[in-house]
Protein backbone atom coordinates (compact mmCIF):
# COMPACT_ATOMS: atom_id res chain seq x y z
CA UNK A 1 0.00 0.00 0.00
CA UNK A 2 1.28 3.49 0.82
CA UNK A 3 4.66 2.24 2.04
CA UNK A 4 5.55 0.96 -1.40
CA UNK A 5 4.69 4.31 -3.00
CA UNK A 6 6.74 6.30 -0.51
CA UNK A 7 9.74 3.97 -0.68
CA UNK A 8 9.48 2.75 2.90
CA UNK A 9 8.99 -0.89 1.97
CA UNK A 10 11.19 -3.24 0.02
CA UNK A 11 8.06 -4.84 -1.48
CA UNK A 12 8.28 -2.97 -4.77
CA UNK A 13 7.60 -4.43 -8.21
CA UNK A 14 11.06 -6.04 -8.56
CA UNK A 15 10.86 -7.62 -5.11
CA UNK A 16 7.38 -8.98 -5.83
CA UNK A 17 8.34 -10.48 -9.20
CA UNK A 18 11.38 -12.14 -7.60
CA UNK A 19 9.12 -13.59 -4.88
CA UNK A 20 6.68 -14.78 -7.54
CA UNK A 21 9.42 -16.58 -9.45
CA UNK A 22 10.68 -18.27 -6.28
CA UNK A 23 7.21 -19.75 -5.80
CA UNK A 24 6.96 -20.72 -9.47
CA UNK A 25 10.24 -22.61 -9.10
CA UNK A 26 8.76 -24.58 -6.17
CA UNK A 27 5.67 -25.46 -8.24
CA UNK A 28 7.71 -26.45 -11.29
CA UNK A 29 9.88 -28.85 -9.27
CA UNK A 30 6.92 -30.71 -7.72
CA UNK A 31 5.96 -33.91 -9.58
CA UNK A 32 2.21 -33.63 -10.18
CA UNK A 33 0.17 -36.54 -11.49
CA UNK A 34 -0.89 -35.91 -14.19
CA UNK A 35 2.02 -33.65 -15.10
CA UNK A 36 1.27 -29.94 -14.90
CA UNK A 37 3.15 -27.93 -17.58
CA UNK A 38 6.05 -25.86 -16.30
CA UNK A 39 5.17 -22.21 -15.71
CA UNK A 40 7.43 -19.66 -17.40
CA UNK A 41 9.13 -17.16 -15.13
CA UNK A 42 7.95 -13.55 -15.20
CA UNK A 43 9.79 -10.25 -15.64
CA UNK A 44 8.92 -6.80 -14.30
CA UNK A 45 7.97 -5.61 -17.79
CA UNK A 46 5.43 -8.43 -18.04
CA UNK A 47 3.31 -6.56 -15.48
CA UNK A 48 4.21 -2.89 -15.87
CA UNK A 49 4.57 -1.02 -19.14
CA UNK A 50 7.68 1.11 -19.52
CA UNK A 51 8.09 4.51 -17.87
CA UNK A 52 9.64 5.65 -21.15
CA UNK A 53 6.22 5.51 -22.84
CA UNK A 54 3.91 8.57 -22.58
CA UNK A 55 2.37 8.78 -19.09
CA UNK A 56 -1.07 10.19 -18.33
CA UNK A 57 -4.79 9.55 -18.74
CA UNK A 58 -5.34 7.20 -21.68
CA UNK A 59 -1.57 6.80 -22.22
CA UNK A 60 0.34 3.52 -21.84
CA UNK A 61 3.30 4.50 -19.64
CA UNK A 62 3.46 2.63 -16.29
CA UNK A 63 0.07 0.96 -16.92
CA UNK A 64 -0.73 -2.54 -15.72
CA UNK A 65 -0.53 -5.42 -18.19
CA UNK A 66 -3.77 -7.20 -17.38
CA UNK A 67 -2.93 -10.10 -19.69
CA UNK A 68 -0.07 -11.21 -17.44
CA UNK A 69 -2.25 -10.92 -14.34
CA UNK A 70 -5.01 -12.93 -16.01
CA UNK A 71 -2.51 -15.61 -17.06
CA UNK A 72 -1.05 -15.84 -13.57
CA UNK A 73 -4.50 -16.06 -12.03
CA UNK A 74 -5.44 -18.82 -14.48
CA UNK A 75 -2.46 -20.86 -13.23
CA UNK A 76 -3.66 -20.33 -9.67
CA UNK A 77 -7.24 -21.40 -10.45
CA UNK A 78 -6.08 -24.51 -12.29
CA UNK A 79 -3.73 -25.52 -9.48
CA UNK A 80 -5.92 -24.73 -6.47
CA UNK A 81 -9.47 -24.91 -7.79
CA UNK A 82 -12.31 -23.01 -6.13
CA UNK A 83 -13.31 -22.50 -2.51
CA UNK A 84 -16.05 -25.10 -2.98
CA UNK A 85 -14.07 -27.58 -5.12
CA UNK A 86 -10.32 -27.89 -4.58
CA UNK A 87 -8.23 -29.10 -7.50
CA UNK A 88 -6.80 -32.66 -7.33
CA UNK A 89 -3.43 -31.04 -8.06
CA UNK A 90 -3.69 -28.95 -4.90
CA UNK A 91 -4.69 -31.93 -2.78
CA UNK A 92 -1.64 -33.96 -3.82
CA UNK A 93 0.84 -31.10 -3.35
CA UNK A 94 3.12 -31.06 -0.31
CA UNK A 95 2.86 -28.13 2.15
CA UNK A 96 5.61 -26.07 0.50
CA UNK A 97 3.96 -26.44 -2.90
CA UNK A 98 0.50 -25.67 -1.50
CA UNK A 99 1.97 -22.50 -0.03
CA UNK A 100 3.58 -21.61 -3.37
CA UNK A 101 0.27 -22.11 -5.19
CA UNK A 102 -1.49 -19.77 -2.75
CA UNK A 103 1.26 -17.20 -3.27
CA UNK A 104 0.51 -17.06 -7.00
CA UNK A 105 -2.81 -15.43 -6.09
CA UNK A 106 -1.53 -13.30 -3.23
CA UNK A 107 1.41 -11.88 -5.18
CA UNK A 108 -0.68 -11.41 -8.32
CA UNK A 109 -3.04 -9.09 -6.45
CA UNK A 110 -0.17 -7.33 -4.66
CA UNK A 111 1.57 -6.66 -7.99
CA UNK A 112 -1.68 -5.42 -9.50
CA UNK A 113 -2.27 -3.04 -6.59
CA UNK A 114 1.33 -1.81 -6.57
CA UNK A 115 1.40 -1.03 -10.31
CA UNK A 116 -1.96 0.76 -10.27
CA UNK A 117 -1.02 2.78 -7.19
CA UNK A 118 2.46 3.65 -8.45
CA UNK A 119 1.08 4.98 -11.73
CA UNK A 120 -1.66 6.93 -9.94
CA UNK A 121 0.94 8.47 -7.62
CA UNK A 122 2.67 9.85 -10.71
CA UNK A 123 -0.32 11.19 -12.64
CA UNK A 124 -3.01 11.96 -10.04
CA UNK A 125 -1.76 11.47 -6.45
CA UNK A 126 -4.99 12.82 -4.95
CA UNK A 127 -6.73 9.61 -6.11
CA UNK A 128 -4.23 6.97 -5.04
CA UNK A 129 -6.21 4.03 -3.62
CA UNK A 130 -4.30 2.56 -0.66
CA UNK A 131 -6.28 -0.23 0.99
CA UNK A 132 -5.75 -2.82 3.70
CA UNK A 133 -6.74 -6.35 2.67
CA UNK A 134 -6.84 -8.53 5.77
CA UNK A 135 -7.02 -12.29 5.19
CA UNK A 136 -6.39 -15.26 7.45
CA UNK A 137 -4.84 -18.69 7.04
CA UNK A 138 -7.45 -21.46 7.29
CA UNK A 139 -10.25 -18.92 7.63
CA UNK A 140 -13.71 -20.56 7.86
CA UNK A 141 -16.35 -19.36 5.39
CA UNK A 142 -20.14 -19.37 5.61
CA UNK A 143 -22.80 -18.85 2.96
CA UNK A 144 -24.41 -15.43 2.80
CA UNK A 145 -28.11 -15.57 3.76
CA UNK A 146 -30.69 -14.39 1.23
CA UNK A 147 -31.29 -11.16 3.13
CA UNK A 148 -27.54 -10.41 3.21
CA UNK A 149 -27.45 -9.85 -0.53
CA UNK A 150 -29.58 -6.72 -0.14
CA UNK A 151 -26.61 -5.13 1.66
CA UNK A 152 -24.69 -5.05 -1.63
CA UNK A 153 -27.46 -2.87 -3.08
CA UNK A 154 -27.50 -0.55 -0.06
CA UNK A 155 -23.85 0.46 -0.40
CA UNK A 156 -23.13 -0.43 -4.04
CA UNK A 157 -19.54 0.59 -4.91
CA UNK A 158 -19.16 3.50 -2.48
CA UNK A 159 -15.86 3.49 -0.61
CA UNK A 160 -15.21 5.87 2.29
CA UNK A 161 -11.97 6.73 4.04
CA UNK A 162 -11.69 4.34 7.01
CA UNK A 163 -14.58 2.21 5.82
CA UNK A 164 -14.43 -1.51 6.69
CA UNK A 165 -15.80 -3.81 3.97
CA UNK A 166 -16.54 -7.50 3.56
CA UNK A 167 -13.62 -9.22 1.84
CA UNK A 168 -13.98 -11.21 -1.39
CA UNK A 169 -13.17 -14.65 0.05
CA UNK A 170 -13.40 -16.89 -3.01
CA UNK A 171 -11.63 -17.55 -6.31
CA UNK A 172 -12.69 -15.89 -9.56
CA UNK A 173 -13.45 -12.46 -11.00
CA UNK A 174 -16.39 -10.18 -10.30
CA UNK A 175 -18.41 -8.41 -12.96
CA UNK A 176 -17.03 -5.00 -11.99
CA UNK A 177 -13.46 -6.32 -12.36
CA UNK A 178 -14.18 -7.62 -15.86
CA UNK A 179 -15.79 -4.29 -16.80
CA UNK A 180 -12.82 -2.26 -15.53
CA UNK A 181 -9.89 -4.54 -16.39
CA UNK A 182 -11.02 -5.69 -19.82
CA UNK A 183 -12.43 -2.34 -20.98
CA UNK A 184 -16.10 -3.36 -20.95
CA UNK A 185 -15.79 -6.34 -23.34
CA UNK A 186 -18.57 -8.27 -25.03
CA UNK A 187 -19.02 -11.28 -22.77
CA UNK A 188 -17.98 -14.69 -24.11
CA UNK A 189 -18.53 -18.17 -22.70
CA UNK A 190 -14.91 -18.23 -21.54
CA UNK A 191 -15.27 -14.94 -19.66
CA UNK A 192 -18.56 -16.04 -18.11
CA UNK A 193 -16.95 -19.22 -16.78
CA UNK A 194 -14.35 -17.14 -14.89
CA UNK A 195 -16.94 -14.95 -13.14
CA UNK A 196 -18.18 -15.75 -9.65
CA UNK A 197 -20.76 -13.75 -7.75
CA UNK A 198 -19.90 -13.44 -4.07
CA UNK A 199 -21.70 -16.02 -1.95
CA UNK A 200 -19.50 -16.35 1.16
CA UNK A 201 -18.65 -14.25 4.17
CA UNK A 202 -15.82 -14.77 6.63
CA UNK A 203 -13.84 -12.88 9.25
CA UNK A 204 -11.71 -11.41 6.46
CA UNK A 205 -12.10 -7.70 5.76
CA UNK A 206 -10.77 -4.72 3.78
CA UNK A 207 -10.21 -1.17 5.00
CA UNK A 208 -10.22 1.78 2.59
CA UNK A 209 -7.45 4.33 3.20
CA UNK A 210 -8.02 6.53 0.12
CA UNK A 211 -10.31 9.50 -0.47
CA UNK A 212 -14.06 8.91 -0.44
CA UNK A 213 -15.44 7.49 -3.67
CA UNK A 214 -19.13 8.35 -3.61
CA UNK A 215 -21.64 10.19 -5.79
CA UNK A 216 -20.80 13.42 -3.95
CA UNK A 217 -17.01 13.24 -3.59
CA UNK A 218 -15.84 11.68 -6.87
CA UNK A 219 -16.96 13.55 -10.02
CA UNK A 220 -16.21 10.58 -12.28
CA UNK A 221 -18.02 8.03 -10.09
CA UNK A 222 -21.51 8.51 -11.58
CA UNK A 223 -20.14 8.22 -15.10
CA UNK A 224 -18.43 4.93 -14.23
CA UNK A 225 -21.57 3.56 -12.54
CA UNK A 226 -23.83 4.47 -15.46
CA UNK A 227 -21.39 2.90 -17.92
CA UNK A 228 -21.28 -0.26 -15.83
CA UNK A 229 -25.09 -0.47 -15.67
CA UNK A 230 -25.30 -0.06 -19.45
CA UNK A 231 -22.70 -2.78 -19.97
CA UNK A 232 -24.54 -5.14 -17.62
CA UNK A 233 -27.79 -4.70 -19.55
CA UNK A 234 -26.01 -5.31 -22.87
CA UNK A 235 -24.74 -8.62 -21.48
CA UNK A 236 -28.08 -9.70 -19.95
CA UNK A 237 -27.27 -8.93 -16.31
CA UNK A 238 -29.75 -7.13 -14.06
CA UNK A 239 -28.34 -4.26 -11.95
CA UNK A 240 -31.17 -4.80 -9.44
CA UNK A 241 -30.55 -8.56 -8.97
CA UNK A 242 -29.17 -8.86 -5.41
CA UNK A 243 -27.67 -12.31 -6.05
CA UNK A 244 -25.16 -10.74 -8.46
CA UNK A 245 -23.58 -9.09 -5.38
CA UNK A 246 -22.94 -5.84 -7.24
CA UNK A 247 -21.19 -3.74 -4.63
CA UNK A 248 -19.28 -3.85 -1.35
CA UNK A 249 -20.94 -4.69 1.97
CA UNK A 250 -19.87 -2.10 4.52
CA UNK A 251 -19.25 -3.66 7.94
CA UNK A 252 -18.04 -0.71 9.97
CA UNK A 253 -16.02 2.49 10.11
CA UNK A 254 -12.64 3.33 11.62
CA UNK A 255 -12.88 6.20 14.12
CA UNK A 256 -10.44 8.44 12.28
CA UNK A 257 -10.34 11.18 14.92
CA UNK A 258 -9.61 8.73 17.74
CA UNK A 259 -7.02 6.84 15.70
CA UNK A 260 -5.22 9.66 13.89
CA UNK A 261 -6.32 12.93 15.48
CA UNK A 262 -8.78 15.55 14.31
CA UNK A 263 -8.55 17.18 10.91
CA UNK A 264 -6.00 14.89 9.28
CA UNK A 265 -6.18 14.54 5.51
CA UNK A 266 -6.06 11.15 3.86
CA UNK A 267 -2.47 11.89 2.77
CA UNK A 268 -1.43 12.42 6.40
CA UNK A 269 -3.23 9.23 7.44
CA UNK A 270 -1.40 7.28 4.69
CA UNK A 271 1.90 8.68 5.94
CA UNK A 272 1.15 7.52 9.49
CA UNK A 273 -0.07 4.12 8.28
CA UNK A 274 3.12 3.65 6.23
CA UNK A 275 5.13 3.38 9.43
CA UNK A 276 2.67 0.94 11.05
CA UNK A 277 1.96 -1.83 8.56
CA UNK A 278 2.38 -4.88 10.82
CA UNK A 279 -0.78 -6.29 12.36
CA UNK A 280 0.04 -7.66 15.81
CA UNK A 281 -3.46 -8.46 17.06
CA UNK A 282 -7.06 -8.49 15.86
CA UNK A 283 -9.87 -8.54 18.40
CA UNK A 284 -13.62 -8.50 17.85
CA UNK A 285 -15.96 -7.73 20.74
CA UNK A 286 -19.71 -8.12 20.98
CA UNK A 287 -22.29 -8.43 23.75
CA UNK A 288 -22.44 -12.21 23.28
CA UNK A 289 -18.77 -13.10 22.82
CA UNK A 290 -15.36 -11.90 21.76
CA UNK A 291 -12.59 -13.38 19.68
CA UNK A 292 -8.98 -12.41 19.13
CA UNK A 293 -5.81 -13.58 17.44
CA UNK A 294 -2.22 -12.43 17.86
CA UNK A 295 0.50 -12.38 15.20
CA UNK A 296 3.96 -12.57 16.84
CA UNK A 297 5.91 -11.89 13.63
CA UNK A 298 6.18 -9.45 10.76
CA UNK A 299 7.19 -9.65 7.09
CA UNK A 300 10.51 -8.12 8.12
CA UNK A 301 11.39 -11.21 10.21
CA UNK A 302 13.77 -13.72 8.63
CA UNK A 303 11.50 -16.67 9.45
CA UNK A 304 8.08 -15.28 8.48
CA UNK A 305 7.64 -17.79 5.66
CA UNK A 306 8.36 -20.71 7.99
CA UNK A 307 5.84 -19.38 10.52
CA UNK A 308 3.18 -19.13 7.82
CA UNK A 309 4.00 -22.61 6.51
CA UNK A 310 3.61 -24.09 9.98
CA UNK A 311 0.23 -22.39 10.33
CA UNK A 312 -0.91 -23.72 6.97
CA UNK A 313 0.28 -27.21 7.81
CA UNK A 314 -1.73 -27.26 11.03
CA UNK A 315 -4.79 -26.30 9.02
CA UNK A 316 -4.17 -29.05 6.46
CA UNK A 317 -3.82 -31.66 9.21
CA UNK A 318 -6.95 -30.55 11.08
CA UNK A 319 -9.09 -30.54 7.93
CA UNK A 320 -7.43 -33.56 6.23
CA UNK A 321 -6.67 -31.40 3.17
CA UNK A 322 -4.20 -33.89 1.74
Amino acid sequence: MASSIKGKSKRNIKFLVDELNTNIEQINTFEFEPVYPAIDYFKVEDFQHSKDLPIGDGKPGLTLNHDSCNLLHRYFEELQGTSWKLSPLYKQADPKTKYAIRQLNNICHEIETWVLSYRKSNIDPEWVRPAQITTFLNCPRSNLADEDFELFKQNRYNRELGGVYLHWSQVGKTLIEVFRDENAPKMTDTMCSEINHQKYYSGEFDIEWGRDITDIHAPWFNEMTEGFKKWLAENNYDWEDPKLALGFIKLGQVNLTKSFGAGNTFQKIIEMMSDNLNITKIQVNSEEESASCEYPYSLEDDNWKQIQLEGLNRGYESRSMR
